[in-house]
């Protein structure tokens, strides 16, 4: 009997973990998990808010193989800021572009078009906003473009300034060295460019209209 004894006390099962303590490791556990996810979650958004406040998300993606025109009858902005950078196509071409960058944009209207050629031959992607439906509004406006057209009014303008201490247009800034301008209040009419790509934080279209047809008009 003795000997069972012995033997029943060197067998002795450890205490169990009540419940309600088990579930609380549990949370820590699962709640260090939880963190350890959603840090590069959140560090991956804010880069990307710092990548769309500087203006890049511009040259980010690659350009289709034609430029497309650009209109408007009136623009104005609180800000301007500009640089010389490269958009590229899918097949590596480069394509040299003037980065506009405009903080708070205000167009009494504005036509976009491009010309794609098709089996069925040349067809106008054309998109138009403003005018009698109202004016047209952009915030963190980016254009790449290749020209711009306009009789321009600048407030004070700063021409030759290194493109990395540009500070007019909040993120708009270019490589140390290359040259840059930026201006206060602008107005430019008659506005006519050739851009590569156009990226925006907010655009209100008021009006909207876009239209696909064979040998269709474009902006000018």
């Amino acid at each position: 009997m003795s000997k069972n004894s012995g033997a029943d006390s060197g067998d002795e099962t450890p205490p169990e973990t009540p419940p309600d303590t088990a579930r609380r490791r549990e949370g820590r556990v699962r709640g260090r998990k939880s963190a350890a996810v959603a840090v590069p979650a959140v560090l991956a958004v804010g880069a990307m808010a710092a990548v769309m406040a500087q203006g890049a998300l511009a040259a980010s993606f690659a350009v289709s193989g034609t430029a497309f025109q650009v209109s408007s009858s009136k623009l104005s902005s609180k800000g301007l800021a500009s640089y010389v950078q490269t958009d590229r196509s899918v097949d590596g071409k480069g394509h040299p572009v003037a980065l506009l960058g405009i903080g708070e944009a205000t167009l009494t209207d504005i036509c976009q078009a491009a010309e794609v050629q098709t089996p069925l031959g040349a067809v106008v992607f054309k998109l138009t906003a403003g005018g009698p439906a109202g004016e047209v509004t952009a915030t963190h406006l980016v254009i790449d473009g290749e020209d711009l057209d306009g009789d321009a009014t600048f407030g004070t303008a700063q021409i030759g300034r290194d493109a990395s201490t540009l500070d007019r247009v909040d993120g708009v800034k270019g490589e140390p060295g290359k040259f840059g301008l930026q201006a206060g209040d602008i107005e430019v009419v008659g506005v006519r460019s050739h851009a590569w790509s156009a990226t925006g934080g907010n655009f209100r279209l008021k009006g909207m209209r876009v239209s696909v047809g064979l040998d269709g008009k474009k902006c000018f």
